[in-house]
């Protein structure tokens, strides 16, 4: 089929990768506009965007698809279909009836469990034991169309944000090429998604990311995961910030915040979080052993714990 692939970042390149190779023609890429990045600030393209220059794919780059003449253009490109992963952008009424077919989103998550922006990191830091990816039909409501495949995965003790964004990434990619042969041929049955158990992945907030001793160890562990590696759970520590990158649940209780040892074993609201992989400001991340080397916590300090 002729398509239109949307997307921007790293989630979106085993997707469009899978269309190119099960031939698929590329009419155009849509990602989002260069923006400033880093120390430098300098514009940095998003990985869709080099994926397309690598490849010699048309390019687009538009900062709103709301206006009439992004609209004809993309109008004019005749598609059979547009593909929209993790694009970032509002799809407007014009946009979406244009191509042939419709438009189709694969989507992070097993709907309508966390619709919106931040499906991945929401389902770990809420405790989930399952997750998924499915390709839907896009409609003007957010992430409300009807469901065309579904593929599932466990979240085990040890995922992060990380682990499991990469594997919901391939995965995607086979179920969304799978799910285009059905509307390809007309076979596709599209099941309208529940009413009941509606969720919202709001964005990641900075408030959410520092560390609430507080709370029970179960939720420490996994708000740190599913913060792991951006934009990282912390605490304060001499007045440093220190970053989590991963933890596992331990055993022993104290006062939230509390070593219960020399190897970064915190105590929580209840129970406790055995710190395993940290990151003090302006370096790069380290094992708890090797932290610990050059920053001893010893059995009775208190970590800073105050929820902002």
């Amino acid at each position: 089929m002729r398509l239109a692939f949307m997307g921007s970042p790293a989630f979106a390149l085993p997707a469009l990768e899978a269309l190119i190779e099960a031939g698929h023609e590329i009419a155009c890429v849509y990602s989002q506009p260069p923006r400033p990045a880093g120390r430098g600030k300098q514009e940095r393209m998003t990985l869709v965007h080099a994926f397309a220059v690598a490849h010699g794919l048309p390019l687009r780059t538009p900062k709103s698809l709301k206006k009439t003449d992004e609209q004809a253009a993309f109008a004019a490109l005749d598609l059979d279909a547009a593909i929209v992963v993790a694009y970032g952008l509002i799809l407007p009424k014009a946009i979406l009836d244009a191509p042939r077919l419709g438009a189709f989103n694969l989507h992070g998550s097993l709907l309508p469990r966390w619709r919106g922006a931040a499906p991945i990191q929401r389902a770990i830091m809420a405790g989930d034991h399952v997750t998924g990816v499915q390709v839907m039909r896009m409609e003007e409501g957010l992430d409300t169309g009807p469901v065309l495949g579904s593929a599932e995965t466990p979240i085990d003790f040890d995922d992060t944000s990380s682990t499991l964004h990469d594997r919901l990434a391939v995965l995607g990619a086979g179920l969304l090429v799978d799910a285009l042969k059905s509307v390809e041929r007309g076979e596709a049955i599209e099941t309208p998604q529940s009413e009941s158990g509606v969720t919202y992945a709001h964005k990641i907030t900075s408030a959410e990311t520092r560390i609430d001793w507080t709370r029970p160890a179960r939720e420490v562990d996994c708000a740190i995961r599913g913060l792991s590696p951006h934009p990282g759970a912390w605490f304060e520590l001499n007045g440093a910030r220190i970053k989590v990158l991963m933890s596992r649940l331990g055993q022993g209780d104290g006062a939230p915040g509390e070593a219960l040892d020399d190897e970064l074993l915190i105590a929580c609201g209840q129970g406790a979080v055995r710190l395993l992989i940290v990151q003090r400001e302006g370096r790069g991340p380290m094992v708890a052993e090797a932290f610990l080397r050059g920053q001893p916590v010893s059995a009775g300090q208190r970590l800073g714990w105050a929820c902002v």
